[in-house]
């Protein structure tokens, strides 16, 4: 397992020399952005968000958000957002201390029972997102796989620092578990899914199940997945510069969840040095070609197909951490939806009943 890297601010970080470096090389990461992709991101900062570094988490979580940029975008083009036949019930999840926020979506053609069904965990690097920041990819998984999907606001650093959001996950799975027939979902096509801190959830979630006795998966979603705490990777050296999440956001966001920087080293959080990965559920990886979290989610891409697990692995170029959910806009998250629907498509048929 690798050392841990200082999470302080500092001018001679080994780091930061990297960034410099591939920056002389590569050019300011910025400029390879889709069209697309750039207006959102200068829509946002037109309203006003600032880089993450810069926040306490307090603010963070006020900022301009990527649906509030969508909106705006379609409301200058004269479009209204369209109806996605996705019906959306609010309702209470049973974490590992406590009730949780939760939302379940439902698609249109859902059949009175035995429907699969998608555990959804949000992004924001496990400080900042909620139910409402990332409903647009829970809206897309459910509408494009027609499967019920359950969204999960898991507790946030740093008032909950790490493993608080794992524990939640943990229980949420759990909870999932004994709700399913009253979701009239199918126990066996239940699926995993999530982004960035979701991500490494979902992992987290898939390894406790395969190592226990109750019920697990039949595929997990990883989109532009933490699973590593190396941040002299390649791609952090690339995207020293990069909005909205760079080196420097990725050190802030972990500067909240541990409350000691050699926990960054767990092996819930450093999935690149796991070697226990045999058994697993066949994944789905879906990585931004401007993101920090790239190569590590390249590296465990790696190890997974290394322990003899299926595994896809699509890297969309052109767009950043965030981007899967902005598909009214952003092109390549309309082929990441479509690309990670197949995928749990072909999961949930046939369906696989005792």
């Amino acid at each position: 397992m690798s050392e841990p890297h200082s999470h302080e601010p500092s001018n001679n970080r080994q780091d930061d020399s990297i960034g410099r470096i591939a920056e002389l090389i590569g050019g300011d990461p910025m400029q390879r952005l889709d069209a697309d992709m750039k207006h959102v991101l200068d829509r946002l900062a037109d309203m006003g968000a600032r880089p993450l570094e810069l926040l306490s988490p307090e603010v963070a979580r006020r900022q301009p958000r990527a649906a509030e940029a969508i909106s705006a975008i379609l409301g200058r083009q004269g479009r209204e957002r369209p109806e996605d036949g996705v019906e959306a019930e609010d309702i209470t999840i049973t974490g590992a201390e406590g009730d949780l926020p939760g939302r379940v979506y439902r698609p249109l053609g859902l059949l009175s029972r035995l429907n699969p069904v998608v555990l959804y965990f949000h992004g924001g690097g496990f400080v900042t997102g909620d139910l409402d920041s990332h409903d647009a990819s829970a809206r897309a998984i459910a509408r494009r796989t027609g499967a019920i999907v359950v969204s999960v606001a898991y507790r946030l650093a740093p008032e909950h620092p790490f493993p608080a959001a794992h524990d939640d996950a943990w229980a949420a799975w759990r909870w999932l578990n004994q709700q399913v027939k009253a979701l009239a979902g199918d126990k066996k096509r239940l699926a995993l899914a999530g982004e960035d801190a979701g991500a490494n959830l979902a992992a987290h979630v898939a390894l406790r199940a395969r190592d226990g006795r109750g019920a697990q998966p039949v595929h997990q979603v990883l989109i532009h997945p933490i699973a590593g705490n190396d941040m002299t990777a390649a791609s952090y050296g690339e995207t020293l510069r990069a909005r909205p999440v760079g080196l420097p956001a990725m050190r802030w966001r972990f500067r909240q969840v541990f409350a000691d920087e050699a926990a960054s080293g767990d092996e819930r959080i450093n999935l690149v040095a796991r070697t226990d990965w045999a058994g697993l559920a066949p994944t789905t990886i879906v990585l931004a070609g401007i993101d920090p979290l790239r190569s590590e989610g390249e590296a465990l891409a790696d190890a997974l197909e290394q322990a003899g697990v299926a595994v896809n692995c699509w890297t969309y170029e052109g767009v950043t951490q965030g981007f899967f959910g902005l598909g009214l806009v952003v092109t390549k998250a309309l082929f990441a939806q479509s690309d990670t629907a197949d995928a749990l498509g072909k999961a949930f048929a046939p369906a696989r009943h005792s």
